[in-house]
């Protein structure tokens, strides 16, 4: 099969991605709202005492207090407390901003945490997205961040607790959002890997991932390592730990914009650090990724299989498949992931080099979805 170089597209930002042109307030994630008002309704449910403001620690170890809306609480002989946390999304308003995070807590019989999803929190009906078919859409940080302020404040090993997060209006957040396309029906999803919202989709950020690759470069710096967020970023320091913290940046979707600057200011390495999902963007030739301008081809998946020497069942499996971590997943279940991921990884380097000119040297590398291995590479780390 002959791989055709695909054009390179480097999409505008929406309009309403470019009304604050200027402004990098930062705010809170779904999961870290909800994780405070888990612990506000818990805290409430062990002293008695309504919650005006509750701290909880961030994946990162700090510290953050918030201010509890609302906190109800119930006397026996059911009793039950109530907390609502309203999220602030900082200068990158997403279809979230103003939602109310509300946790409703109670006791069980058996001891451990019992989390689930109410009404406006998404059910999961499809797979490739890491969370049980079935359940509710609450990612995997905000669980595990939710797990963890419960029991600052019980002993788990002693009592259950049941959570139960709920964001009312949910359901109508989420037609404004791409959970239905993804299988994730009747609400949002509670998100977050750091618990923070960084503009990323802001022209804002565009300009502060031009600025960052300029203040490496003024510092005598020559190799760029780009990464997408936090996890990716944690990935990549692991892989090139020589390299001083100003050399990695975090791109969001503005890949084309961190190259160009690289390229500008006289880099001569990019490494680039990512998962499937982005990768397979980069690898159709979309240097900005923002979700509403672009999204995974999963026809190129499929093409990648087959070239990794996939069976047809196989590459019609990935073709149909819900997402680029579906893709991942059945590649990793049929023992093709490291093969099919190089793949990707070499695709994804060819396109970066011409949207350089051949200007620097370019390496990339496939995480897996905790951003604690590397499972594929164009070349030079091998999984």
């Amino acid at each position: 099969m002959t791989y055709a170089e695909p054009p390179l597209r480097e999409p505008d930002l929406p309009r309403t991605a470019k009304v604050r042109p200027t402004a990098l307030r930062t705010g809170w994630t779904t999961g870290a709202c909800a994780t405070a008002a888990a612990k506000a309704a818990v805290t409430a449910l062990v002293t008695g005492v309504p919650q005006r403001e509750v701290e909880i620690g961030l994946p990162d170890g700090r510290r953050v207090r918030f201010p509890v809306d609302r906190c109800d609480v119930t006397a026996p002989p059911d009793p039950h407390a109530e907390a609502v946390v309203v999220k602030d999304a900082g200068d990158d308003p997403d279809v979230t901003h103003g939602a109310r995070l509300t946790a409703t807590v109670g006791w069980r019989t058996t001891t451990g945490l019992d989390l689930d999803g109410g009404p406006g929190v998404g059910t999961v009906t499809k797979p490739g997205l890491g969370l049980p078919v079935g359940g509710p859409a609450i990612n995997e940080t905000p669980r595990r961040m939710i797990g963890q302020a419960v029991a600052e404040v019980v002993d788990l090993t002693e009592v259950g607790v049941r959570v139960v997060v709920s964001v009312p209006d949910g359901e109508r957040m989420a037609r404004k959002t791409t959970n239905r396309r993804l299988g994730i029906l009747g609400g949002i999803s509670i998100l977050g890997t750091t618990g923070i919202v960084r503009p990323f989709s802001t022209a804002s950020w565009r300009a502060s991932v031009v600025q960052a690759v300029h203040v490496m470069a003024a510092q005598g710096e020559r190799t760029v390592v780009l990464c997408t967020g936090g996890r990716t970023e944690r990935a990549a320091r692991a892989l090139l730990p020589e390299l001083p913290e100003v050399c990695f940046v975090e791109v969001g979707d503005f890949t084309g914009a961190a190259v160009t600057a690289a390229v500008d200011d006289g880099m001569t390495g990019v490494v680039f650090v990512g998962m499937a999902g982005k990768l397979a963007k980069l690898a159709a030739g979309i240097l900005m990724t923002h979700y509403t301008r672009s999204k995974v081809d999963l026809s190129l998946l499929g093409a990648v299989t087959a070239e990794a020497g996939g069976d047809p069942e196989l590459v019609a499996a990935v073709t149909a498949a819900n997402t680029g971590r579906h893709a991942y997943e059945l590649w990793a279940a049929a023992g093709l992931l490291g093969p099919a991921g190089d793949l990707l990884c070499r695709r994804v380097r060819q396109v970066l080099l011409r949207f350089a000119a051949h200007a620097v040297t370019v390496d990339v590398a496939m995480v897996d979805f905790a951003g604690d291995r590397v499972v594929a590479s164009s070349g030079r780390w091998a999984a």
